[in-house]
């Protein structure tokens, strides 16, 4: 399976998504003040199904320290969504 390769989405805030079989994943910064998304500061993750008019369900552990462990946890998602583990 390849990596999800992200891509900025937006190009004023701190937001990132990627696609793959079918699964769409974002990542957005998030601190308490300033710009941007307000929440526990970190890196937000989430997922959701292409097919499927429904929110973003988020990934366990958001938010992260940083967008690699965000990153390494969307593909741990996609990993175990493939397998039929979820």
């Amino acid at each position: 399976m390849t990596a999800l390769q992200f891509q900025r989405a937006l190009q004023k805030q701190d937001v990132w998504s990627a696609n793959s079989d079918g699964i769409s994943f974002v990542i957005t910064f998030e601190c308490q003040s300033g710009p941007g998304f307000h929440g526990r500061t970190g890196y937000m993750a989430s997922w959701r199904p292409d097919h499927l008019n429904r929110l973003a369900i988020k990934v366990i552990g958001s938010p992260f320290k940083t967008i690699e462990n965000a990153e390494e946890a969307c593909n741990a998602m996609l990993e175990h969504l493939n397998d039929g583990d979820l």
